[in-house]
């Protein structure tokens, strides 16, 4: 009789010290980080962040934590001298130092044969696209859950449709930090089908659906939040699927782009919207040629 195997003990997550060192706001080193540790199964980073360093006397402190905390150190620095400074130290130190952007600015600064910005912080200056950012987020806020007449939507780049709880507002929210002008309309059974907006010309219009079942499983979260009776149409098993196929229908009918948001998060949704804006955009384009 072969003996059986004991059954095999989970994994212990492995933690490790990353130190993120960054001239400006460190919010470009800290989303770098993030998306890159979050490769790895089972690995759970103990982030030291180190932002606006600008001086030898901030670097030495920052070496002086990195001794006490060992570990990975990942930095955007542009002065040379402080670069210099922390290699140095790293090296002493026996600590791996990575400078995150280098391989990406070396490429295209050979791509491009352009000098390089030693500007700090030159990402986050208040240009013309900080303030389009600026824009798109109080037209957001404007022209959210069906606000403004359809004149006033003919300003959006896109305008996001479909029933209640498909993440309409977060989606137009998160486009507007991209410098992307959205609005959206709910579709409410016997008030608003979404027809008036085949009147628009310029916004891109994209239908958002979920399934069913998800759906009924947001609404009643929603109605536990607000302490509310679950006992409604809102999230009746069969007037939801009705509601969700009338308006799969209504959006193919018209020939509008439909995402599925069921298992999307919000800034997947926001990337398939930015898609189809980039083609739509290249057609239009290459249709004046």
């Amino acid at each position: 009789m072969t003996p059986t195997r004991p059954p095999a003990l989970p994994r212990l997550a492995t933690y490790f010290h990353v130190h993120l060192v960054s001239d400006s706001t460190g919010e470009t080193l800290n989303a770098m980080a993030k998306a890159v540790t979050a490769r790895f199964d089972g690995v759970i980073p103990i982030e030291h962040i180190y932002a606006l360093i600008r001086s030898e006397r901030q670097m030495e402190r920052v070496l002086a934590e990195v001794e006490m905390a060992p570990g990975v150190v990942l930095h955007t620095l542009v002065d040379r001298d402080l670069r210099a400074q922390l290699e140095k130290g790293c090296r002493r130190l026996d600590m791996p130092q990575i400078a995150a952007l280098d391989p990406l600015v070396g490429a295209l600064s050979r791509y491009l044969g352009a000098a390089l910005s030693t500007r700090v912080g030159a990402q986050h200056a208040l240009d013309h696209e900080y303030f389009n950012r600026i824009s798109a987020l109080d037209f957001a806020m404007a022209h959210d859950d069906g606000q403004g007449s359809l004149e006033q939507l003919e300003g959006a780049d896109v305008v996001l449709c479909g029933v209640s709880r498909t993440s309409k507002t977060p989606t137009c929210i998160y486009l507007a930090h991209r410098g992307i002008r959205a609005a959206n309309v709910p579709l409410v059974p016997g008030q608003e089908d979404g027809e008036r907006l085949t009147a628009l010309r310029n916004p891109l219009v994209i239908g958002l659906t979920v399934s069913p079942d998800r759906l009924i499983q947001i609404r009643r979260n929603r109605l536990d939040g607000l302490n509310a009776d679950h006992a409604s149409d809102y999230v009746d098993l069969d007037r939801v699927r009705e509601e969700t196929v009338k308006a799969r229908r209504a959006f193919e009918r018209r020939g509008w782009p439909i995402i599925d948001v069921t298992r999307r998060s919000v800034e997947e949704t926001a990337a398939a919207i930015t898609n189809l804006l980039s083609e739509r955009r290249t057609h239009r384009i290459g249709s004046t040629w």
